[in-house]
């Protein structure tokens, strides 16, 4: 090659073009998330959980809204609707004021038991045909269906003579249907074999006066003897003393749920500074404060209940909300206590910990800047689980007379309430029973769902 000679086009610089090359950018497939909200996102792909929070949520709105949307005197009584179920029949007839029977009424037509007016709940008229043989008659009244050979029911009465064949009840009537019983005795008060029996509707019955005494008519409406009207609604029914079934449930609703959030709040947080106190500083001092909480779990709760019922003055039959939540907040903080400890012992030995010992921190922001917080999932969920133990306790104490006393009304009160009744109307016993079983299934699904969310180990394992 002589300096001459031209260059190689192919070695020319224009010549060199950049190589094209396909470059893959990595990008998130999602965004990054806070320890909370990750927790937040886990607990709404809990079905349960979330059902569970909206009936909390429904169970507070029926607490605190509820009274006012249902403006009824929890207890105010309606003497005639006692022990009334859900959806009975309010309709009640006008009658005449009542008048004595003053004469004897003819016998039946044919043998057997018959009514000589229309029964309602102001008289119910029986007669009946003479029984050979007998001396006497017994009436009797029951509201089952009378067996043969089974009991004739509640004994109403007797006529006096054989010559007396007619009887008048008026004894604590109610509507619907009773089944009436009439037995013929000899000169002895023995029971003869004759029986008659017969059931009978009876129908609700008010006087003019009545009604308008109870508002339920006015002078210009026009209503007579005969027409029809509506006693007052009760969407639940009545208890046994006529009291709104719907309205204590409210009432019995603010009593229980304070007990059961206010009291487990002090002793969890009471339990957590303890725990977090105990766990720190560990050593000796940890020693000895845990074998205090370990004295204290040994300690019988209803000992101490029935001890702070008398310390506080509490008398039979008075409601004893105050040593309750007293008992409580006392004898049941350890057990957060020893599972706070357990996290901070994990905690304490974490690197962040150690740098902000050596940068100067004192215990107390230790303690609260960075150990409760990182174990605040865990007091979260022993929380979600304390409320329905405490809801739980309260309805038991209330139920063997030991806490919440009448006429002040609780789930656990109206349960004790409700359990005398419970064969002849099942609903004084079955609302507030069922109230307790789900608001308590709800917290405890709740803090099962929390549970899930906030264990960081159940996440590192997906």
């Amino acid at each position: 090659m002589t300096m001459n000679s031209s260059p190689d086009p192919a070695l020319m610089p224009g010549a060199f073009a950049p190589i094209a090359r396909e470059q893959s950018v990595h990008r998130l497939s999602r965004p990054s998330l806070s320890y909370w909200q990750d927790a937040w996102f886990r607990l709404k792909a809990n079905r349960r959980a979330i059902l569970s929070l909206w009936i909390i949520i429904a169970m507070l709105l029926f607490t605190v809204l509820g009274p006012l949307f249902w403006r009824v005197d929890p207890a105010a009584q309606d003497l005639q609707q006692i022990s009334s179920p859900p959806g009975a029949n309010r309709s009640v007839v006008i009658v005449e004021p009542y008048r004595p029977w003053a004469e004897a009424p003819a016998a039946p037509s044919e043998p057997g038991l018959d009514v000589a007016a229309p029964p309602t709940t102001q008289q119910v008229r029986l007669v009946w045909t003479p029984m050979p043989g007998a001396a006497d008659y017994r009436v009797y009244r029951n509201i089952v269906p009378v067996k043969q050979g089974g009991a004739l029911g509640v004994p109403l009465g007797t006529s006096g003579s054989a010559d007396v064949t007619h009887y008048e009840d008026r004894m604590d009537l109610k509507p619907g249907v009773a089944f009436y019983s009439v037995l013929a005795l000899d000169a002895n008060g023995a029971a003869l074999p004759a029986v008659f029996t017969r059931r009978i509707e009876v129908a609700n019955a008010i006087t003019l006066a009545e009604a308008k005494a109870r508002a339920m008519v006015k002078a210009d409406d026009g209503l007579g003897v005969g027409d029809q009207i509506q006693y007052r609604l009760h969407p639940l029914g009545t208890d046994y003393l006529g009291r709104d079934m719907l309205a204590r449930l409210m009432q019995g609703a603010r009593v229980s749920l304070f007990i059961g959030i206010v009291a487990p709040t002090i002793f969890v947080l009471f339990g957590v500074l303890y725990g977090s106190m105990a766990g720190f500083l560990g050593g000796r001092i940890d020693q000895v404060m845990m074998r205090f909480a370990d004295f204290v779990i040994a300690l019988p709760f209803l000992l101490f209940m029935i001890l702070f019922k008398i310390a506080f003055g509490i008398g039979p039959g008075e409601s004893g909300i105050l040593p309750m939540i007293v008992a409580m907040v006392i004898l049941l903080w350890p057990a957060t206590a020893r599972l706070v400890r357990g996290q901070i012992l994990q905690v304490r030995e974490e690197a962040y910990v150690n740098a902000a010992r050596l940068l100067g921190a004192r215990t107390n922001y230790l303690v609260l800047r960075h150990m409760i917080p990182n174990t605040f999932g865990v007091i979260l969920v022993t929380l979600t689980f304390a409320i329905p133990s405490a809801i739980f306790t309260e309805a038991f104490l209330s139920f063997i007379g030991m806490g919440v006393a009448p006429p002040t009304a609780s789930w656990g009160s109206m349960s004790n309430d409700g359990i005398k009744s419970m064969l002849i109307s099942p609903h004084e016993l079955f609302l507030p029973a069922l109230m307790i079983s789900i608001t308590v299934l709800a917290f405890n699904l709740l803090g099962d769902g929390l549970r899930d969310a906030l264990d960081a180990k159940m996440r590192s394992r997906e």
